[in-house]
């Protein structure tokens, strides 16, 4: 099914363009040291997809497997959890409560007393929502998250269940980030954004460091010749940027960065498209629900349009196969996990696309899974007896 699906494919026309440094070396080992300390932090496995290599017409391919992350199904835990972490301890220093309070220290309950009237709050499509709902009960923070209408109600109800408000706004994504922007303003919260536009985007920097991990952890635990292309999802930006700055700052050369993205919601491609930020158009319905944003982030932007080699758009169709596909191998990938995925067996299936991303029998890719079944039913209904039929598959 996947070869007669039609996809768009992009080349990046401004690919090594000077540009700013949008995440620093430092700020990456910041966060890396104080996320591997953690309770419960282990390194998400790197798995070999040999079958899939050999339909792909590639030397390998491999697959980062996100779906057991801190028990939250996703890569998001990286991310936002440590940026509340980071919220909280900038606030306790300046009410002069502690000067530098730790993670540790939060985890604790040390400043218990003054961190539960501290709020946190965000916008979220599922995933980042569960991340922040999750560090604020952890580090004994309120939290607020607003939703649109498309986020499903298992995945409402995976948030609410570490204690925070729920707040269904009408409108897309990008129209519940900007009211939870103003809400936050308006009450004196501190939003923790995955996105960032002028003026604000010092958290969602830190964000994107810890997502860094997830590459890092990947190329630790990549064996022989480095990959050669890597497909990562699109959504805002915000991990295919922090892959893309992780790739270059471990490989030299740097693999080819493909971002994948739903054909409904391609806002990074039009982006590239137009030379300079654009909103996708339409009304970004699309059963990839973790990648239905509309509107780039300005930091993630920054880096993706001088590193990323192209860009892909691909139907639901594409993901839901991938997902199938998945698995059959004994892997759990949610709609929006499986995307990279998809964009790959498109791309490899299509003599255009292999040749305008140099694809070929000597390529190596790595691919991420960036979601578990964080919708249990939708997985179920997605997926199947194909998930049924698989080794490990549940």
């Amino acid at each position: 099914m996947t070869d007669k699906l039609p996809f768009r494919c992009l080349p990046n026309p401004r690919r090594g363009a000077p540009g700013i440094v949008v995440l620093t070396s430092g700020g990456f080992r910041r966060a890396r040291a104080d996320i591997t300390t953690w309770p419960g932090y282990a390194p998400t496995p790197l798995r070999a997809l040999q079958d899939l290599a050999q339909e792909a017409g590639i030397a390998a391919l491999c697959i980062k497997d996100e779906a057991e992350r801190f028990g939250l199904g996703s890569f998001k835990a990286l991310g936002g959890a440590y940026a509340v972490a980071g919220v909280l301890s900038t606030e306790l220093a300046r009410r002069g409560v502690a000067r530098s309070a730790t993670t540790a220290d939060l985890f604790a309950g040390r400043y218990a007393a003054e961190t539960r009237d501290i709020t946190v709050a965000c916008a979220t499509d599922g995933n980042h929502g569960r991340s922040v709902a999750w560090g604020a009960q952890r580090f004994g923070a309120s939290c607020a998250i607003f939703v649109h209408p498309g986020v499903s109600q298992g995945r409402i109800d995976a948030i609410a269940r570490y204690g925070a408000a729920i707040h269904v706004m009408p409108g897309t994504y990008d129209d519940a980030v900007r009211t939870a922007a103003a809400e936050a303003d308006r009450k004196g919260w501190f939003i923790v954004s995955d996105t960032s536009w002028p003026g604000y985007t010092e958290i969602p920097r830190d964000i994107m460091q810890g997502y860094r991990l997830m590459p890092e952890e990947a190329l630790d635990q990549w064996n022989g010749p480095p990959p050669t292309h890597v497909f990562i999802q699109g959504g805002v930006g915000g991990v295919a940027a922090a892959v893309s700055v992780q790739m270059r700052a471990r490989l030299n050369p740097a693999p080819d960065l493909i971002v994948v993205e739903p054909e409904r919601a391609a806002c990074l491609l039009a982006s590239a498209a137009a030379g300079a930020p654009t909103p996708a158009s339409g009304d970004l319905d699309t059963i990839m629900a973790g990648l239905a944003c509309g509107e780039p982030s300005l930091i993630a932007w920054q880096e993706l349009d001088r590193a990323a080699a192209a860009f892909l758009a691909i139907p639901d169709a594409a993901a839901v196969d991938a997902m199938q596909r998945l698995a059959r191998e004994g892997i759990v990938s949610g709609e929006s996990g499986a995307a990279g995925l998809a964009g790959l067996l498109l791309a490899a299936q299509d003599p255009a696309a292999r040749a305008t991303l140099a694809l070929g029998p000597a390529s190596r890719v790595l691919v991420f899974s960036t979601e578990g079944a964080t919708d249990p039913a939708l997985y179920a209904r997605l997926v199947g007896a194909a998930a049924a039929s698989g080794r490990d598959a549940p």
